[in-house]
């Protein structure tokens, strides 16, 4: 893939950026001229990523973190202040999918897991980054949720109770924000994508079954072109 001009001069964060639909995401933006500060724990996976990023002629820096530590995200936040003024796009992939289980077998401190990384993790991002999405001249904030979050379903309560807080976490922000500055929020669900969290999920299924992660990509890329309201809320179905 060849480094389009479309964004030059243009910031993305990128959480759970070291595989999967994050660092589809993540080269997409880069191959767009955005520069991807990539984000996850798995430091080996994050270069890996910026290597391909590199090779293609984008620009990216990796920027391990733990969003489990009390403290992660405000490092993080920390460090990119220190380098930019203003963020143009924050994109929020990083999530924890506990095992599934009846209600009355959830494990706590899965429970307690997927509630910091989905939810906990997503305020903080939110609040030590609001005043560099602010400084941007048109900022957006892409939050991947899942449709178990407001479509419950049997034995997924632990994630979907997580994913349900996400979507009211991003949409509350979307209202707080729209009035005050150019900040626009999508909440996308991906749909059925052929990732290691839904090879979890789906042991026995054929992968080639599902759609890659590039075309959520994709969608999310050709979205962030577009002229769409905030609190935008949509379902990737194509492949």
């Amino acid at each position: 893939m060849s480094q389009d001009t479309e964004n030059p001069g243009k910031l993305a964060v990128v959480t759970g950026a070291s595989r999967g639909i994050g660092a589809a995401i993540a080269k997409a933006l880069a191959a767009q001229g955005v520069h991807v500060v990539l984000t996850a724990r798995d430091v080996k996976a994050l270069e890996n990523v910026e290597d391909a990023i590199h090779a293609a002629g984008g620009s990216s820096t990796i920027a391990p973190v733990d969003l489990t530590e009390p403290d992660g995200v405000a490092r993080l936040a920390a460090a990119i202040r220190g380098r930019w003024d203003a963020l143009d796009y924050l994109v929020i992939s990083g999530a924890y999918l506990p095992h599934l289980t009846p209600v009355t077998q959830i494990d706590a401190k899965q429970f307690g897991q997927a509630m910091t990384v989905n939810v906990m993790a997503t305020q903080a991002l939110l609040a030590n980054f609001d005043a560099m999405l602010k400084r941007s001249k048109d900022a957006v904030v892409v939050g991947l949720t899942s449709s178990v979050g407001d479509s419950p379903r049997a034995y997924w309560s632990a994630y979907g109770a997580s994913k349900a807080a996400f979507d009211n976490i991003l949409s509350s922000y979307a209202q707080e924000v729209e009035k005050i500055g150019h900040i626009r929020v999508a909440i996308i669900d991906p749909g059925a994508t052929r990732t290691a969290m839904r090879e979890k999920a789906y042991p026995g299924e054929d992968p080639s079954t599902v759609k890659p992660p590039e075309a959520v990509a994709d969608r999310i890329v050709a979205l962030l072109g577009e002229d769409f309201a905030t609190g935008h809320h949509e379902r990737v179905n194509s492949a």
